[in-house]
């Protein structure tokens, strides 16, 4: 089975915080755990397989107790972006910061609620890349894909 996304989260001193994270937790609304990158930095990092088992992530980190918000980031690539796509903390809301010469396309909303929302696709403006005829920058799908 191919990866579909990876998500990394950095945060300063905040070890205590993803602890719980780094175990799996069938309560949770996203599936998976995230692993310590590394005893240099403060990051964490996991994949998903599977584009329905990640709902709810963000809005599970932005309610954590982080011990220095202002340094919380989420990196985030679904494996057919060309870059990652960079979430922080503002006014408590982890909200996705835009990126110099990269812009996030969407499809239309799908009809029916049993598929699962899209986060769209993170493309670099600056490569040539044609945008398919569908694709606009402006969400349509109000239910957050992460």
């Amino acid at each position: 089975m191919s990866r579909i996304a990876e998500v990394i989260v950095l945060a300063m001193y905040a070890d205590e915080v993803m602890e719980p994270l780094t175990q799996w937790d069938e309560s949770r609304s996203w599936k998976g755990k995230f692993d310590k990158l590394g005893l240099a930095v403060d990051g964490w990092g996991m994949e998903f397989n599977r584009q329905n088992t990640r709902s709810g992530l963000l809005k599970h980190l932005e309610s954590l107790p982080w011990p220095k918000p202002e340094s919380v980031q989420v990196l985030i690539h679904d494996e057919e972006d060309d870059c990652f796509g960079l979430w922080m903390l503002h006014d408590g809301a982890l909200v996705e910061v835009g990126l110099p010469r990269v812009q996030r396309y969407h499809r239309r909303a799908p009809d029916l609620d049993e598929f699962s929302p899209s986060p769209g696709y993170l493309w670099r403006t600056d490569t040539g890349v044609v945008v398919p005829a569908g694709l606009s920058t402006e969400r349509s799908d109000p239910r957050p894909a992460w």
